[in-house]
């Protein structure tokens, strides 16, 4: 088995790519949901969901979120009703979120809805929600307190960030399936997300970071940084915004303690030196999944 840390679109590829070179069942997902929310009454998922629609081929390619082929009626005629309609959500992306919200309110898990929308869709990676608490990622910014989604799509995460927060995080509780995963893998990778806002509540949740930092050796990361500058989304802004070097170096040295071998970017070769003088090994190749070819590299890379 293989466990991997995973936030939304990074993720969702690299948990791909590692499903063509290997069996999927034997593929655990431990995803953030720091960043879901209630909406219209509804829980939304947004990592969780991200990953499920890739990998049952049913993602929306050309807004990298969502499912393809949607319409969008019902935000139209909630927008023309004056109710907020900031946070899109496609008519087919709602029976998703109204599936789950009946669920939850019957006293389902996070974990068991979870399971049981990815059997629906035939996806046989194991998705697993790090904890079935609610857990919320918030930032302090130059226009006060915002919730992720407030942040990320109502402000375009265009403001500067001070200080980011996981309300909650220290009460919850790691689901059982979490850490037998984190504990009988032959391997935990962490997916090239945003460190701050998709691996940090991952790790944040009481008793994540420390197995990692006892199966230090077993942990390989891939840096979603390449030359400086993140593939997608507001990684890179938010290192610099924090203090942190906005490189691979700047997350080699931001996971320090929990990672055994690094693999970054060819683009990022001259500084593999860097990260060996830290006592860790490291692997370059391609990290950028965009082509078939080039995601096939970097899973055989995660797992050889």
């Amino acid at each position: 088995m293989i466990a991997v840390l995973s936030g939304g679109v990074g993720a969702a590829r690299l948990l791909r790519a590692l499903s063509i070179v290997t069996e999927p069942s034997k593929l655990a997902a431990i995803v953030n949901v720091g960043d879901d929310l209630v909406l219209h009454g509804l829980t939304i998922c947004p990592d969780l969901d991200t990953i499920m629609y890739t990998l049952a081929g049913l993602n929306n390619d050309e807004l990298g979120w969502g499912l393809r082929g949607e319409t969008w009626r019902v935000m139209q005629e909630l927008d023309a009703l004056g109710g907020a309609a900031w946070f899109q959500l496609g008519d087919r992306d709602l029976a998703t979120h109204l599936y789950r919200s009946e669920r939850l309110s019957s006293g389902a898990t996070k974990s068991a809805v979870t399971r049981e929308l990815c059997e629906r869709l035939h996806v046989t990676v194991r998705l697993l929600p790090v904890t079935n608490d609610v857990i919320a990622t918030e930032f302090e910014t130059e226009l006060g307190r915002m919730s992720f989604q407030e942040y990320f799509v109502r402000h375009h995460h265009d403001v500067t960030v001070t200080a980011i927060d996981v309300t909650g995080v220290e009460q919850s509780r790691p689901t059982p399936e979490v850490l037998h995963a984190l504990t009988e893998a032959e391997r935990i990778v962490i997916a090239p997300s945003n460190p701050l806002i998709s691996i940090e509540p991952i790790l944040r949740v009481p008793g994540v970071r420390e197995i990692l930092r006892v199966r230090r050796a077993d942990v390989v990361a891939v840096s979603p940084i390449i030359a400086g500058e993140a593939v997608k989304g507001p990684a890179s802004r938010l290192l610099g915004e924090l203090g942190h070097e906005v490189s691979c170096i700047g997350v080699v040295d931001f996971y320090d303690g929990l990672v055994g071998t690094w693999i970054i970017d060819e683009r990022d070769a001259a500084r593999a030196d860097e990260v060996r003088a830290r006592g860790l090994r490291v692997v370059v190749t391609t990290t950028v999944m965009s082509e078939g070819d080039n995601a096939h590299r970097l899973a055989e890379a995660v797992l050889q």
